[in-house]
């Protein structure tokens, strides 16, 4: 990356004339910048970045492909660490950074990544994506305008990255600026860093690495289902840790960087390319699953990071074009994509290509971003939600061309949108929203009834409500969830915690029953967003009436009452006295609250408390059938009007032979197994327990590569070179199988 021009490098040849990265044109679109060269210079020397730009796909993959010819070393090996800040960085650290980094290294700290970024895992962020991302948009929603990148697409990946590391709210400012001074960090092995900066970028970035190495430390103490746990508690065969401290903690550096700045590049890219065909958006509200389309087509088009770089390892020649070995070679990967040869109708934004993923956006190769998997569920989940709430959303009039200067990393930094505030309540209905939060208390009220409190588990407030809303709850029972309502019985004004009352009901279907018996403090229960067909109306005067457990919808709106200075009056009935919850709050308003325990006074006198019509008053009850049945012929002379009630009742290999059946040991778990014909390496590894990472299962990300301690495979996949086939030292255990006349294979599993 580069932000201020370095010094030409003489004698190269050719130099594409019309190619400048630091030009609005650009900006605009790096692609179409790049095909107004391709085709005379595919290849060509760039002196502002002395190096080399590969435009081509075919001459990429080469690139991609090859880490003996071309190798990742280069990337970071030239970072140099302060003298004053080696107690907490150590010199050298820098090279072991993912992107910077060749096999063997390369592939043990990638593998101990990968556990973090499974498929299934990320699919089980999905909920938290779309909760957080609901979160967001309530505080913006009614505005009507906003800047798009900094107020959505930045604050939903940073708050994505912070839950799967397992960092608590306290972390987030930390995370932000480190974003930031990362990248700062990893420019510098392509250009010096301003000296005017050095000091303040690198006083950050040590004192944010030694806070995450106390994070690390503390989790391999005491590990939970996190990221950072999951890299610091991995050992080897003889138990010795598979990552130091510091590397652990460097990698999460990297993850900060790159979890948060590309999936927000590519949601806003996904914004402004939408605006030119608006009908994408209405065919995605009606088929979600073409939000993923919609993902994988943006980054085709305008992939978040348009280049990788790679180190020349000898002299060699691409296209034509001879490149001498210690140069530096950038892959263009926006071009690449866009590479006529490859795509039809290469500039056109469609999301109905017959396969949507066929792109270079992450790469290929070993080198293939660890986190594709999440930014595709994160980037697909941010846009659905927002248009889901927001569906007129469109850039504004004028869309000003807002970077961060680098070459290589075109960074935008903001995106001014608006859209009609009439979605809001337009879509309320529409869009069902959900959120965990985790059971902070629980307390016993009354006979048969618990209050129980809810919170987010980062700590941030809870959506707006108003008295008499109340809120699904999804509740474990035997055999799966049962759904909930419960009415929220806690002041509206308390914006950090939920109460909710549940009367046992033995009689009933078991949701009360799970909820007293299976929810313990400290659980985490997935709510709905609160809902509200209780609506409380400004009146001068109310009387309520409550019967058993319904008196929880109407301890908000006594509050509310009170506070509006308007008269009221409660009556309160239950079985008994010590069945009837919240009596102890009820108290401070003396007189005006009327408990009416049948064992003591029989049922509520509702003809003698209704027999007078009362002007301007309004009656809100909540109680078991029989007490509203009775209410409504109680009130039968008032106005029309009157009550509001509220009732107790969802990849082609062609083969020369068939396959035949192998065994396989897996070394590290001491497994042998049978693979029949007709099931892989990698489905017998996950049906005998042991830990088998994938994730295409087609032999093209490499996640899935096993060392080979014994045996001869058959390669299928498309990950290794014919030289590393035929050296026979890992496979691809999603789709290789044992050579021909190799009857056991011994893998390092």
């Amino acid at each position: 990356m580069t932000e201020t021009a370095t010094p030409p490098a003489a004698g190269r040849c050719p130099v594409a004339h019309g190619f400048d990265a630091m030009s609005d044109d650009y900006y605009r679109d790096p692609s179409t910048h790049f095909a107004r060269v391709r085709d005379e210079h595919p290849v060509f020397w760039y002196p502002w970045l002395n190096a080399w730009v590969v435009t081509r796909r075919e001459d990429v993959l080469r690139v991609l492909a090859d880490w003996r010819e071309f190798s990742s070393s280069g990337n970071t090996a030239t970072i140099e660490v302060p003298e004053k800040h080696r107690d907490v960085v150590p010199q050298g650290l820098m090279s072991e950074m993912i992107v910077g980094t060749d096999p063997d290294l390369h592939t043990v700290h990638r593998n101990a990544a990968l556990r973090g970024f499974t498929q299934d895992r990320m699919e089980a962020l999905r909920p938290q994506i779309e909760e957080r991302a609901h979160r967001i948009l309530d505080k913006i929603e009614t505005r009507g305008s906003g800047d798009l990148m900094e107020e959505y697409c930045l604050e939903l990946t940073t708050q994505t990255l912070l839950a799967h590391l397992g960092l608590g709210w306290e972390h987030d400012a930390m995370m932000r600026r480190l974003r930031g001074d990362m990248g700062r960090v990893l420019s510098s092995a392509q250009e010096e860093m301003p000296a005017e900066i050095v000091d303040e970028v690198w006083e950050r970035f040590a004192a944010s690495f030694a806070r995450l190495q106390a994070v690390v430390a503390e989790r391999r103490e005491n590990p939970g289902d996190d990221f950072i746990s999951d890299m610091a508690t991995q050992r080897t065969r003889d138990g010795a840790y598979v990552l130091t401290v510091p590397q652990v903690a460097l990698h999460v550096c990297e993850f900060a960087l790159a979890g948060a700045d590309t999936t927000a590049q590519a949601m806003a890219n996904a914004v402004l390319f939408l605006a030119e065909k608006e009908h994408y958006v209405e065919e995605a509200l009606q088929d979600p699953a073409l939000w993923a389309n919609v993902f994988e087509e943006t980054v085709r088009r305008r992939p978040s990071s348009p280049f990788a770089s790679r180190k020349a390892m000898r002299d060699l020649e691409i296209s034509g074009v001879r490149i001498a070995k210690g140069d530096m070679v950038w892959v263009s990967l926006a071009s690449a994509n866009t590479d006529p040869a490859h795509v039809e109708r290469p500039f056109e934004f469609d999301i109905h290509r017959e396969d949507p993923t066929d792109h270079l956006a992450f790469t290929a190769g070993r080198h293939t971003c660890l986190g594709q998997a999440l930014a595709r569920v994160q980037g697909a989940t941010g846009l659905r939600v927002l248009f889901e709430r927001l569906p007129s959303l469109r850039p504004a009039a004028e869309v000003p061309l807002d970077f961060a200067r680098m070459a290589l990393l075109p960074v935008r930094l903001s995106l001014p949108v608006v859209w009609d505030v009439a979605d809001v309540e337009r879509q309320k209905k529409r869009v069902k929203r959900e959120m965990d939060l985790v059971l902070t208390g629980r307390e016993e009220v009354a006979d048969g009834v618990v209050a129980l409190r809810f919170a987010h588990p980062d700590g941030d407030v809870l959506p707006d409500w108003e008295p008499g809303a109340h809120v699904d709850v999804r509740v474990p029972v035997d055999g799966g969830v049962l759904v909930r309502q419960y009415s929220l019985s806690s002041s509206p004004s308390q914006r950090h915690e939920w109460r909710l009352g549940v009367l046992r009901e033995d009689g009933g279907r078991g949701g009360s029953r799970a909820v007293h018996d299976r929810l313990e403090v400290g659980a985490r229960v997935r709510l709905g967003w609160p809902r509200n067909n209780f609506r409380f109306v400004p009146s001068p005067r109310y009387v309520f009436v409550a019967g058993g457990i319904g008196i929880t919808p109407i301890l908000p709106m006594i509050e509310k009452a009170e506070a509006e200075g308007a008269e009221w009056e409660l009556h309160y009935g239950g079985r008994t006295r010590s069945s009837m919850a919240f009596l102890d709050e009820l108290e401070r308003y003396g007189d005006r609250v009327k408990s009416i325990p049948q064992d003591e006074c029989g049922h509520p006198d509702l003809p003698g408390i209704f027999a007078a019509v009362r002007p301007g008053t309004l009656v809100y009850a909540c109680g078991p059938e029989p007490l509203l049945t009775a209410l409504e012929g109680a009130l039968a002379h008032w106005p029309a009007g009157t009550l509001h009630t509220e009732r107790f009742a969802p990849r082609k290999v062609v083969r020369d032979a068939p396959d035949e059946a192998f065994e396989v040991e897996f070394a590290q778990s001491g497994v042998r197994a049978r693979v029949p014909v007709g099931k892989s390496v990698l489905q017998v590894a996950e049906e005998h327990g042991i830990t088998a990472l994938s994730s295409c299962k087609e032999g093209t990300c490499g996640t899935c590569e096993t060392r080979i301690l014994h045996g001869s495979a058959d390669h299928r996949d498309s990950i290794l070179t014919p030289a590393e086939q035929a050296a026979d030292g890992t496979m691809m255990i999603c789709v290789s199988r044992a050579a021909r006349g190799c009857p056991r294979l011994v893998l390092d599993a």
